[in-house]
């Protein structure tokens, strides 16, 4: 009895853990989902369902101390490639999200992820990181306001005297520091610490969001599909569909390695697929297994306990909308370019003395930032591959699958060129 007891209480305690060391996701994406125009107090409340909902499946059914929130990288896709270049509402992309997630649970619940695992190079995959990566800095860079359009080029620094900025590269030292220290939450002790500077350089708004019990039934947006007949709709599909299926993959197998739980991979991923699906109709881009699972992982959590109790605080945090709805683009900046530095960490597993794998990869990785687009900058990396695998009779190294994806990227280009 007095292990069970124990047993609870350590994954009560790793679960409180993860939820300090993600609650800052409440924050960023509503942030980030705030440009593809919705209410950021709307984004809020999806952000928390979604990983409440997330956190307590991965918890019953799979019984990993995992935590499930909206993805970094996949929330900018939504909202800045499958939104904003492809003239979507914010409805119509969260149909988007619907149909990519179910693609990935089909993938899950069948052999098809096996195949389509073994389809895409991973000299691809980390290009798709590592772009992601670039573009959550050039995001936070942007948001900090520490660069702007340029007078005489296309970027250039912002205004070091102005108080915004000021307070944007005050936080990023701090973020930096309590990074690299290891303090536990450091992100969320990044964004109090980045509002209270605010407050003090005066560029804190104090007008926080009252939300009643009448304005609740406003706060819910559900996905549209209207556009699902038009190929514009699954060229935007396509990439959300394999950065979900990729990125879910990979963090998965790391972290239940770190569990030694591999038994444990389908039912996770599963999951994780369930949980993608239901975002779209909470009204956020889907959910992945946060990275940040290490930490709850690192505090001996070992069962689905702790992410049932990481779930239940995400869906207390509702009540925290009024007070967190105030935390200034300032203090969120710089949490975007921390994460997206740590998402650049996979180009040690680019193969640069081999062209062949490394131009594709290169061209994904800039051309992502470069085009303000995660689905072109895919499309180039996805197009150049196969050829100068056919170019260097290297054919062995192309799949049917791969060539069908080529294909569908060169399609939606060659459209482009048309209309």
């Amino acid at each position: 009895m007095q292990q069970l007891n124990n047993r609870w209480s350590t994954d009560v305690i790793a679960g409180l853990i993860g939820y300090l060391t993600t609650v800052y996701i409440v924050v960023v994406n509503s942030s980030i989902l705030a440009e593809a125009g919705i209410d950021r107090e709307q984004a809020m409340i999806a952000t928390i369902l979604a990983s409440f909902f997330g956190c307590l499946i991965v918890g019953l059914w799979a019984k990993v101390p995992l935590i499930i929130i909206p993805g970094m990288g996949v929330n900018a896709l939504f909202s800045f490639s499958i939104v904003q270049q492809y003239g979507f509402t914010f409805q119509e992309g969260l149909g988007v999200v619907v149909v990519a997630s179910i693609i990935f649970l089909i993938t899950a619940v069948t052999p098809l992820g096996e195949m389509f695992k073994k389809a895409i190079p991973d000299s691809l995959k980390h290009g798709i990181t590592i772009g992601l990566g670039l573009f959550l800095v050039l995001i936070g860079l942007e948001n900090g306001s520490l660069i702007q359009s340029g007078d005489y080029s296309i970027i250039s620094l912002g205004d070091f005297s102005s108080p915004e900025v000021i307070v944007s590269l005050l936080t990023l030292l701090i973020g930096i520091l309590l990074f690299v220290k290891n303090v536990p939450a450091n992100f969320l002790l990044t964004m109090i610490s980045g509002t209270i500077l605010a407050y003090a350089f005066g560029v804190l708004d104090n007008e926080g969001t009252t939300i009643t019990i009448d304005s609740w039934s406003n706060l819910f947006v559900l996905p549209t599909f209207t556009h699902a007949f038009e190929i514009t709709f699954w060229v935007a599909v396509l990439p959300l569909a394999i950065v979900l299926i990729f990125e879910s993959m990979g963090l998965i197998y790391g972290q239940l390695n770190m569990l030694n739980r591999s038994d444990s991979f389908h039912q996770t991923n599963r999951s994780s697929a369930v949980a993608a699906v239901m975002s779209g109709f909470f009204g956020t881009s889907p959910t992945i297994p946060a990275a940040e699972s290490a930490a709850v992982i690192a505090a001996k959590g070992k069962t689905g306990i702790a992410s049932i109790v990481a779930g239940v605080l995400f869906l207390s945090t509702i009540f925290l909308i009024p007070y967190i709805s105030m935390i200034p683009a300032n203090a969120i900046s710089p949490i975007l370019i921390i994460v997206g530095v740590l998402m650049m960490q996979n180009i040690r597993y680019i193969k640069v003395d081999d062209l062949t794998e490394a131009f594709p990869t290169f061209l994904i990785m800039f051309m992502i930032p470069f085009t303000y687009s995660i689905a072109d900058g895919m499309a180039f990396g996805f197009i150049a591959y196969p050829i100068i695998q056919i170019v260097t009779r290297q054919k062995e190294k192309i799949s049917w699958t791969l060539v069908i994806i080529s294909c569908l990227f060169l399609i939606e280009f060659i459209i482009k060129g048309i209309m």
